[in-house]
């Protein structure tokens, strides 16, 4: 069996920010949450991923804006959501399996999200319980008595997002994680690794998957940018940090019909990887 691996960022990849939904849902300024609070944390030397998801906890708690929130809290929240997924997301999906499937049986295409969002805001909408092997993102410890969040249990970061992508690469599970928090490290011979970088497609919009989007393209796989053409400041941040610096094939905005371009480009990134893993099995077995 021939594995291909679609890895997409969430937020602004797949739908709007996610977090900036919860907050506004509770009555949080997203522009006084992102634009001052959050920046008071940066301004003060923390990493982006931890300033947000401590000044998240701050705002969780009896009389405060999140309420007593929980991790079953964010998942049911994150349901809400489901109606927020940007344009032919989930006929895209469908449609992929089925354009590997025309060139071989033995050719499976699985999907996953590397997120520096919330894990369990993303987990539990039916799209991504549906077709996504597995979610990768933030997550908050509960209180041992109330239950209610109250610690940073992960934090995925920049370089974070790549370890994800090796734990996919070697057909390393989040329950074998679980078990082994080391298992990453595990030594598997390059021939055996479930899923080869150059069968990986990633899709991102941000500055945190700059480092996926550069190990993806250095180990053979390809990766596409998403950006927001109606917003000046995206469209120039996606020339700047990403077209000119090689870091993707193309930018282009998150709809995923197959008469949009990024839509399109990735039923043709799929049908390619497919044809290329069959050619290779073909001749293999010539060999033989």
């Amino acid at each position: 069996m021939k594995n291909i691996a679609l890895i997409f960022d969430f937020d602004d990849t797949l739908m709007p920010d996610s977090t900036t939904e919860l907050i506004r849902q509770h009555g949080v300024d997203p522009e006084e949450f992102w634009g001052s609070t959050v920046k008071d944390y940066l301004l003060n030397g923390y990493e982006p991923a931890l300033a947000y998801l401590n000044r998240l906890l701050e705002y969780a708690g009896k009389g405060k804006p999140l309420g007593p929130m929980t991790n079953a809290g964010l998942r049911e929240f994150g349901k809400s959501l489901a109606p927020n997924f940007y344009s032919g997301l989930s006929t895209m999906l469908k449609e992929l399996r089925e354009i590997a499937q025309a060139v071989s049986s033995d050719i499976n295409v699985e999907f996953y999200i590397v997120s520096g969002g919330l894990q369990d805001l993303i987990s539990d909408i039916p799209l991504v319980t549906k077709h996504f092997a597995a979610v990768y993102g933030c997550q908050f410890g509960e209180h041992p008595k109330t239950g209610v969040i109250y610690q940073v249990k992960k934090c995925v970061t920049f370089t974070e997002k790549t370890r994800y992508l090796f734990e996919i690469n070697k057909g390393i599970s989040p329950s074998q994680v679980e078990e082994n928090r080391y298992a990453v490290n595990k030594d598997i011979p390059v021939a055996r690794r479930r899923v080869p970088f150059k069968n990986m497609i990633y899709v991102g919009d941000g500055l945190t998957d700059i480092p996926c989007f550069s190990l993806v393209k250095r180990m053979g796989g390809m990766a596409f940018g998403v950006f927001n053409p109606t917003e000046a400041r995206s469209a120039k941040r996606a020339l700047l940090e990403f077209l000119s610096t090689d870091r993707v094939i193309s930018m282009h905005a998150p709809r995923f019909r197959k008469t949009d371009e990024l839509g399109a480009l990735l039923r043709a990134a799929v049908s390619t990887v497919a044809q290329r893993a069959y050619l290779e099995r073909s001749e293999a077995e010539f060999e033989e």
